[in-house]
């Protein structure tokens, strides 16, 4: 390569002139697609940042001036230019570098991301830090369109437009974030971009007015244009930012031109770019949902590997399915989505059910509190929310559902280690955060006829407001498709094998893995007992009475946090019995997981099956 070889920090861009950076994103973008061929990745939104990444690195002087990424997905090219060029082969591997900014790895990434809507509250804290220490830092916002539909977005645009603070935030407006984007902001920035009379008037502008009388002219004459196209103008200049935009997020002479100059304006600004999320990869650009994060493929057909045991179905499978099964005979049934459809397969339900089945946008409290208000008309809506994403909406389970005894079943789609992805999006939490409000039902199947059960168990009588885990990826391969329903009893475990002197508790589908220790655990001599529990709560005491009077040690294990969960649960009311058993907990350490593949990162943390075969035969 003719330059991106040569650039070990971004002080090593800015020895080329502008006229060489297309060549230099042309090359970027190329190593972009070779590596995320052979190591997975986030490929389709960082080839539409890849422009914008060089430009913004030419013009600032990072790391004294802070440049902060939304969500992260947007940011390897930034990686890449920022000395991380060389470890990019073991992107989002064990022991590699994270597939997100994170301030400990670099110092060149100013905040830490993996959930959406993050960077202008954060661009906000470190504008007002600079100002207090009296330094002229200058700080930068890039956020997708898709990441606007989250409220801590708005949040940050009333609290920065009121500050006045010097930040420049830009907007991504690529139409997609993982699924298409769904709102009225959406829809307003769609009809602003593609708006026939607002583009030319725009190109004209561009093309006939010199950079000297950009700054003075353009922006007013470009926002009378809106406020002519939009009778009630623009909703960012409303919310105090000065507005600029809309310009082509590919022409890095366009962008040069505009961002250095709203570098010398002083005040909260906002820049609107439009870039195409896989963004010179055509495979990318085709199927912008697929190569979000596509899997290993070929770089030269676009054909993608198969990844995964594909003799199995996937747990977000058998969710929707069975969903659209159910929804098929209970017309009160509803889904609700923040933003993930096609991940947690709601998708299956919107095409045959749209008026049941609901997209709401990164916007995970108000997926709570939306399913909250239909459950208080006498609906069942079953809310669909990836575990890490949960936590964002926390308060509107206890408030919204929980304190008024409202029946909406919480999906918790990636509920445990999820692997590359890292920290930021484990479920790890989701059992004990859950676990501690009042009425909560927590269930988390051990296969995918479980969830099957459960999911129709959950509609009944007798459960109320529910949480239904489950891991992400493939099943165990249990026959679960036709199959006929069958009720579980809320708070009901089994014994899976009888046994004696240790006990193994499992919750969940780690107790796949616990199956297959003891079976080598009995070649060896033991003879333990296997009790899946298959709820945290209600708590099944008359079984774990049972194990503590025939066992004197009892193995917990969950693909959760061990602080307040199933280990928290059991040693709880071993303790309030005073019974004379020893308990260890076996699952998440309280400390935060990096990324790696799940089984290396269940080693890690010692609950794989050798770690548990481990535990089981290592008598006190």
């Amino acid at each position: 390569m003719k330059y991106l070889d040569k650039i070990d920090s971004p002080s090593d861009i800015k020895r080329l002139s502008p006229d060489q950076l297309p060549e230099l994103c042309s090359e970027l973008r190329e190593f972009i697609i070779s590596s995320c061929a052979e190591n997975p990745g986030h490929i389709g939104a960082s080839l539409g940042t890849v422009e914008l990444t060089v430009v913004l690195h030419y013009i600032y002087n990072a790391p004294k001036d802070k440049i902060i990424w939304d969500v992260g997905h947007q940011a390897y090219a930034h990686k890449i230019l920022t000395g991380r060029r060389d470890a990019f082969i073991n992107n989002r591997k064990y022991k590699g570098i994270s597939g997100f900014p994170k301030i400990s790895e670099s110092p060149y990434d100013a905040f830490g991301v993996g959930h959406s809507s993050t960077s202008i509250s954060a661009a906000l804290g470190m504008a007002v830090a600079s100002e207090l220490e009296g330094s002229n830092e200058q700080v930068v916002a890039i956020i997708g369109d898709g990441a606007l539909t989250g409220g801590l977005a708005y949040e940050g645009l009333n609290n920065a437009g009121a500050h006045k603070n010097n930040i420049l935030v830009i907007l991504n407006d690529n139409q997609i974030s993982i699924d298409p984007n769904v709102g009225a902001m959406h829809n307003y920035l769609l009809k602003f971009t593609t708006s026939h009379f607002y583009n030319k008037t725009k190109n004209r502008v561009w093309k006939y007015l010199g950079s000297d009388k950009l700054r003075s002219l353009a922006g007013k004459f470009l926002f009378s244009t809106k406020a002519a196209f939009f009778k009630s103008g623009s909703v960012f200049e409303s919310l105090g930012f000065r507005y600029f935009g809309v310009i082509d997020g590919h022409n890095t002479e366009q962008l040069l031109e505009t961002i250095s100059q709203l570098k010398e304006i002083s005040g909260p600004k906002l820049l609107h770019i439009v870039t195409k999320k896989g963004k010179g990869y055509k495979p990318a650009e085709d199927d912008q949902v697929v190569w979000h994060s596509p899997g290993n493929f070929d770089k030269n057909t676009g054909k993608r590997r198969s990844n995964g045991n594909q003799s199995a179905d996937r747990y977000q499978d058998v969710f929707g399915e069975t969903l659209l099964e159910l929804a098929r005979q209970n017309k009160k049934i509803v889904g609700v989505t923040p933003a993930m459809p096609t991940g947690c397969s709601m998708n299956i339900v919107m095409k045959e059910i749209p008026e049941r089945s609901f997209d709401v946008g990164i916007a995970e409290q108000h997926a709570v509190t939306f399913s909250a208000g239909m459950a208080a008309k006498g609906l069942l809506p079953y809310c669909n929310i990836y575990s890490s994403f949960m936590q964002r909406a926390y308060d509107s389970v206890i408030h919204d559902v929980a304190t008024q005894n409202l029946k909406v079943v919480f999906c918790l789609d990636r509920g445990g280690l999820v692997g590359e992805d890292g920290a930021t999006h484990h479920g790890a939490y989701d059992l004990a955060y859950m676990r501690c409000i009042p009425g909560m039902i927590i269930a988390a199947p051990m296969n995918e006829l479980e969830l099957r059960n459960m999911l129709y168990s959950a509609q009944l009588h007798d459960w109320g407001m529910s949480t239904i885990r489950y891991p992400r990826g493939y099943g165990e391969g249990v026959s679960w498709r036709g199959a006929p329903f069958e009720a579980i009893e809320p708070g009901k475990g089994r014994v899976l094998s009888d046994g004696s002197k240790v006990a193994v508790i499992s919750l969940g589908t780690v107790g796949n893995d616990a199956a297959e220790a003891i079976a080598e655990a009995r070649l060896k001599g033991y003879n333990p007992m296997h009790i899946d529990m298959r709820f945290l709560k209600p708590f099944d005491e008359e079984l774990v009475l049972k194990a503590a009077e025939r066992c004197k040690r009892i193995i917990s294990i969950e693909d959760g946090t061990v602080v307040g969960g199933l280990f928290s649960a059991i040693s709880e009311f071993i303790a309030s019995r005073s019974l004379d058993v020893k308990v260890d907990g076996l699952g998440i350490p309280d400390t935060f997981i990096e990324q790696g593949t799940v089984p290396e990162l269940k080693a890690e943390c010692g609950y794989d099956k050798e770690g548990i075969l481990k535990a089981i035969t290592n008598e006190p």
